[in-house]
């Protein structure tokens, strides 16, 4: 069978794509907003003051926000599936935790504006 369109290879495994180098930075940027939404919400309080906790969580929100967007535009923008070298396993992948940072963010916002209620009423 002769096709004149040319054949879709894979990329090589050490090559960094464009794709799977977003998708690797949305991704640690996800995590790094868990991490800072897991934080803001275990000391709300934080060690600098009261605002630290708000701080944080709207670092963490910020973070997962970025790292979904990022994660969803290489997804839809993948031209193969899993393992063509597209980045669409790490996009995947920052999209799930891109997601978690911000409910972890959120709850933490919501525990920091409730205690600065509390404290001021």
């Amino acid at each position: 069978m002769i096709s004149s369109e040319p054949l879709m290879t894979a990329a090589d495994v050490y090559s960094m794509s464009a794709g799977r180098l977003g998708a690797t930075t949305a991704a640690v940027l996800g995590l790094i907003g868990v991490v800072v939404g897991g934080l803001a919400l275990a000391r709300p309080a934080g060690r600098l003051g009261t605002g630290a906790g708000r701080l944080g969580a709207n670092a963490a929100l910020a973070a997962g926000l970025i790292a979904a967007a990022v994660g969803g535009l290489v997804t839809a923008t993948a031209d193969g599936g899993l393992g063509t070298g597209n980045g669409l396993g790490g996009a995947i992948v920052a999209l799930v935790v891109g997601a978690i940072a911000l409910v972890l963010g959120g709850l933490a916002l919501a525990r920091a504006r409730r205690t600065e209620s509390a404290s001021t009423g």
